[in-house]
């Protein structure tokens, strides 16, 4: 495996890039990353992601969902108010579902590339 393929699979799996046991995030549906690893005690305070996940998802989501859409429409003609809810719910699912795993992969990229961020 490429260690490219080895983050995403950390990040999806929203493991610690460092010793790749300990969960970046604090229990329940959040995106408050811990303070420290629960495995090897790496500071995740030191973290800064930023707003990095959440554009690129703005960037993948406008990219997919507006021909997805058009699409439709074309083929179903549904009501403006179906279009709208529909890709409402379509877009905040995606978004939730995959926020975390994004900020996960993004934080195990700057570890590997960064790593005097880390220090």
């Amino acid at each position: 495996m490429t260690p490219d393929m080895e983050m995403l699979k950390l990040g999806l799996a929203c493991k610690c890039p460092s010793c790749k046991k300990g969960s970046l995030y604090k229990p329940g549906i959040t995106l408050t990353l811990r303070d420290k690893c629960e495995g090897c005690g790496l500071d995740l305070a030191k973290n800064d992601s930023a707003d990095g996940p959440a554009v690129f998802l703005i960037f993948i989501l406008g990219f997919a969902l507006v021909p997805l859409a058009l699409l439709v429409d074309a083929l179903v003609h549904p009501s403006l108010w179906v279009h709208g809810i529909l890709w409402s719910v379509v877009a905040l699912g995606i978004t939730l579902g995959t926020l975390r795993p994004l900020k996960s992969y993004i934080i195990a990229l700057q570890f590997k590339y960064r790593p005097e961020d880390w220090e």
